[in-house]
């Protein structure tokens, strides 16, 4: 990882640490970047909290968005961390395979298709078509949609916050991704392409 470990927690970071690790067993994954920021890792952690564990989506459905976002984000850290959740979920392990090689995952439920073309043309284009938001609200409801819409970028932030100080992959597992094989530093005359 990029930051090195904290030598001195100030009071909110000391709060945030606790918190996190009462809740959830530990400070893994993106919430080691946000300590740094106990105030924002805060807000971001009861987020993604609510995307996870409360949104108006089920579990399968809810797992499946950040395996999405994870993928298309080059998260593997996020990945690792969700795949056996999603597979325990209901998700089909060979589909969320070909999802991690890039191909067309197959989904075999229809809410899985419609959730799978929503996501990847927020994510990609930036906006959905008609037809597509139309499948999305008549499978989902208003506000299983509106949560699947912040859901995504929530994971996407994560995302960002992974890749940018580069958490570690977690020691016990091997990248998900076979066109991500560690980073490139970019120099300033490449990142404008």
């Amino acid at each position: 990882m990029r930051l090195g470990p904290l030598q001195e927690l100030n009071a909110d970071q000391a709060v945030f640490r606790d918190r996190l690790v009462a809740q959830r067993g530990g400070i893994h994954g993106p919430f080691e970047v946000l300590l740094r920021s106990p105030r924002l890792g805060d807000r971001m952690e009861a987020l993604s909290t609510y995307c996870m564990r409360d949104s108006a989506l089920p579990p399968r459905l809810r797992e499946l968005t950040l395996l999405i976002a994870a993928r298309r984000f080059d998260a593997q850290h996020s990945w690792n961390a969700h795949h056996s959740k999603a597979v325990a979920a209901g998700l089909d392990p060979a589909a969320l395979h070909r999802l991690a090689r890039g191909e067309d995952p197959r989904f075999d439920r229809a809410d899985e298709k419609v959730l799978h073309r929503f996501a990847v043309r927020t994510l990609t284009v930036h906006f959905v078509d008609d037809d597509t938001y139309a499948a999305a609200l008549a499978e989902f409801g208003e506000a299983a949609l509106v949560d699947l819409v912040v859901a995504l970028g929530t994971f996407a932030t994560l995302a960002l916050v992974l890749n940018t100080f580069e958490v570690d992959l977690q020691p016990d597992r091997e990248p998900p991704f076979p066109d991500v094989r560690g980073f490139q530093h970019i120099g300033p005359a490449q990142e404008e392409r």
